[in-house]
């Protein structure tokens, strides 16, 4: 366990930041961008790597709150578990700094409902320092797209 939260979900969570940075760098660096273009395509770069991956992640995350609800939350639980994926699917379109920020809000609110399963205590014990960690990078690597 690194940080109390056991080695493969940290590691794994880690790896699942790498689009958010890598389109965080390519918006910093245009060189970069430039470069990621040519080789990548135009969708693997800046805002447009980050929002189809946002998407795919809040709709995920929709899929694990879920499987909280399943340990005994009730209907609210399982309303709760699908509101990131029904938010990706609404706010992510109207341009690439709104729907930067959109997500930035989306990912904002997932951390409430994280908190919220783990404070049932339908999440594990680790959970919410590991969603911590993830919410504050993924942020991060969001803001650059949303200004």
């Amino acid at each position: 366990m690194i940080f109390g939260i056991p080695r493969a979900p940290l590691l794994l969570g880690i790896a699942g930041v790498i689009p958010f940075a890598w389109g965080a760098l390519t918006l910093l660096f245009p060189s970069l961008g430039i470069w990621g273009i040519e080789n990548f395509g135009s969708r693997f770069v800046g805002p447009y790597v980050q929002l189809f991956y946002g998407a795919i992640i809040l709709s995920f995350m929709s899929g694990v709150l879920w499987g909280f609800a399943t340990k005994g939350s009730g209907a609210s639980g399982y309303v709760l578990s699908v509101i990131p994926a029904l938010w990706a699917f609404f706010m992510t379109g109207g341009g690439a700094s709104a729907a930067s920020l959109n997500l930035i809000v989306g990912f904002l609110a997932l951390l409430l409902l994280d908190w919220h399963f783990w404070n049932l205590g339908a999440a594990p014990e680790w959970w919410l320092k590991l969603r911590v960690l993830l919410t504050s990078i993924v942020i991060i690597c969001l803001l650059p797209g949303a200004i």
